[in-house]
Order: structure tokens, then sequence, then C-alpha cells
């Protein structure tokens, strides 16, 4: 079990919450201009890295409020991060 800590409502078990993903992945600026490659790159490539990652979390049973932690993906230790 993982204890995410909610900015509003601190920590709270993982099962609150729903993964968003990785964190700062900008939409496209010109997205009608975009070819299906482009596409396909900005909706399913994601970083995997082993060891400390941003990602984005919904307090879904909470304040229900995204915001983002830094996870490691080994160990899953959360600090952390700025909104």
């Amino acid at each position: 079990m993982m204890l995410i800590p909610c900015p509003h409502c601190g920590p709270r078990d993982e099962n609150e919450f729903r993964y968003g993903g990785q964190a700062g992945v900008a939409y496209p600026g010109t997205p009608a201009e975009l070819t299906d490659d482009e596409w396909a790159r900005y909706v399913f490539r994601r970083d995997n890295p082993k060891g400390w990652f941003h990602e984005r979390w919904f307090h879904v049973h909470g304040c229900r409020v995204w915001f983002t932690v830094e996870r490691h993906t080994v160990t899953h230790e959360i600090r952390d991060a700025p909104s």
C-alpha cells in the first residue's frame, strides 16, 4: 500500500486516487497540424525511468483535485512535488 500525500487532505491510501500519468506533458500548440505519427507520440509515448519520476494523481474519493508528486518507480517512495 502506498500513502499518497494529497496537498489538501494529507496522506491517504492509494485506493482513493486515480493515476494520471506523467506530469509535464504539454498539449500540442497546433493540434490540427499534427500528423498521425505525431499524435500517436503525444498520446502513447511516455518516459519510463528507473528512479524518480513526476506523476499526476487525482483524488477521486476526497477533495477531487489533480496534483503532482515525485515517485520512485522501484521503491514507490513518494515525495511532494510542485503542483
